[in-house]
């Protein structure tokens, strides 16, 4: 792999028939050490977005692949509030999925924003809240600019999702 990434004519961002790079597949499959090799490599670009509006980050952290997250936003280049073809965010991914870890790594970067809006308004509180998932929400909420009472367009603040016997006045 390491004499293939060095070779002049290989093209690493090269897409597949799904818009898929190199480096979308490693994060997609959870492969670090395939993903360092590529994020060692300054012709990679991190934020390709395949065709479905995905990037190797968000990719990664809707799987819940920590390892690669970490890798990928260790990188100087990255770009981690992109967000699909409806806008959500890698971090929201996360939080929807219940991944705390890679929620930590994402709220441990200072240029992530923790209450990023998708076209329908969710923030990853939203999507955390919806899916019951209790230690990622706290974790957003420990946040000061996570705005749990935010109404906009369609979408809820994130306490209509809670049953009411968890609502407190």
């Amino acid at each position: 792999m390491k004499l293939l990434l060095d070779c002049r004519e290989v093209n690493s961002n090269l897409r597949d028939h799904s818009g898929q790079t190199p480096l979308s597949l490693a994060a997609e499959g959870g492969h670090e050490g395939v993903a360092k090799l590529f994020l060692e490599d300054d012709k990679v670009n991190p934020d390709v977005w395949d065709y479905g509006g995905q990037t190797p980050l968000s990719l990664a952290a809707e799987i819940g692949h920590e390892g690669v997250v970490k890798l990928i936003l260790e990188r100087d280049n990255d770009n981690p509030n992109l967000g699909d073809d409806s806008g959500q965010t890698p971090l929201s991914s996360a939080a929807g999925a219940g991944h705390k870890g890679v929620v930590k790594l994402f709220l441990e970067r200072h240029n992530v924003n923790p209450d990023s809006r998708d076209a329908s308004g969710r923030t990853p509180l939203s999507f955390a809240t919806k899916e019951g998932h209790e230690g990622v929400v706290r974790l957003l909420l420990e946040r000061d600019e996570v705005i749990p009472i935010y109404r906009i367009a369609a979408a809820q603040p994130p306490y209509y999702f809670l049953p009411w016997e968890d609502v407190k006045a």
